[in-house]
């Protein structure tokens, strides 16, 4: 089975605003916040998108 589009990965510093079933990634501040995102967008071959100042997704489109 393809995946063409999915969320890959959920990361925020604020776990009280995410659930579901992409894996969650809890980062104790903003900079690591975005350097989790970057590695993530790297290893899981997706693309970072910002959906505010404390949640970042991973998507594969």
């Amino acid at each position: 089975m393809v995946f063409e589009k999915a969320i890959l990965a959920i990361i925020t510093t604020n776990k009280e605003k995410v659930t579901g079933g992409a894996p969650i990634f809890i980062c104790e501040d903003f900079n690591e916040l975005q350097k989790s995102a970057a590695n993530l967008e790297a290893i899981l071959d997706g693309i970072a998108h910002a959906l505010s100042e404390e949640v970042f997704i991973i998507v594969k489109h």
